[in-house]
């Protein structure tokens, strides 16, 4: 059972490091006009009038196009992090990246409450219980003073709340290694089992409230940030999954480790 419980604890923290780290927490597509053709695009682009050249030199040319509809935009690719935010750049290869902290809005309380229980955007794969999420952003909203709202207050809680996440994470895992391999007496056992099943439990509180305030902080960007941004559609990504595949992990260590813990305590009487 200690072997298990350490087993699990590493999985969660990794899956944590890795989820914190990369930029696939949310992805899709966003719609952007389509860029004019010119001598070094020749696709993906909108070419007026079938004369680049005329284009090119007289400016007061009106100019026309036979596409409509979708077929003057493209869908590129993005995904965000809770760092930063990165899509496909129509203009040359590669990707580009902007800070997501800067990207979330500072609005009106009555704009933002309004954004929370669903975007029109939102994916349709959406399953964690709205009230218990609007219940958490509002407890951190009435963190911040005066009458607007920083969502960009909120992001760097969720931001501080996943570093304290990761951080009990490492006390836990420690506590529950020197359990394993260092303890000198059943006593000293069951302690160290005790505060790494508090510590383990701590952490797992802490993530599940980084995760959810997040989600929401992305929710109301969506619908409330800026213009070039907004994506035509969205779902969760990798890192999302493995953010949650962490807090699985913790809450699984540390029902293990209160296990382990009653198990002993019963046997020493």
């Amino acid at each position: 059972r200690a072997l298990l419980a350490v087993s699990l604890n590493l999985m969660a923290l990794l899956f944590s490091t890795t989820a914190f780290i990369t930029t696939h927490w949310c992805e899709g597509t966003q719609r952007v006009p389509k860029p004019s053709c010119g001598k070094e695009k020749k696709t993906n682009c909108l070419n007026y009038s079938g004369n680049e050249t005329a284009n090119e030199t007289n400016q007061n040319v009106v100019h026309y196009s036979w596409e409509t509809g979708d077929d003057r935009f493209l869908f590129r690719y993005f995904h965000t992090g809770i760092w930063y935010s990165c899509e496909e750049n129509i203009n040359a290869a590669g990707e580009k990246c902007r800070s997501f902290i800067d990207l979330a809005p500072a609005s009106e309380k009555g704009q933002v409450l309004s954004a929370l229980p669903r975007t029109p955007c939102a994916p349709a794969s959406l399953t964690v219980p709205m009230p218990l999420l609007l219940f958490t952003l509002q407890q951190a909203f009435s963190i911040v003073s005066g009458s607007k709202i920083s969502l960009q207050g909120v992001l760097w809680l969720s931001v501080v709340s996943e570093v304290l996440y990761i951080m009990l994470l490492v006390v836990g895992f420690s506590l529950m290694c020197l359990e394993l391999f260092h303890s000198s007496s059943v006593i000293d056992g069951l302690k160290l089992n005790a505060f790494a099943a508090v510590f383990t439990v701590l952490s797992g509180l802490l993530g599940m409230v980084a995760h959810m305030m997040y989600t929401q902080v992305f929710q109301v960007t969506v619908s409330l940030g800026p213009e070039d941004w907004r994506p035509h559609s969205w779902d969760y990504g990798w890192s999302f999954c493995l953010a949650w595949g962490s807090f699985t992990c913790c809450m699984a260590a540390s029902v293990t480790t209160l296990n382990s813990y009653t198990k002993t305590v019963i046997e020493f009487r």
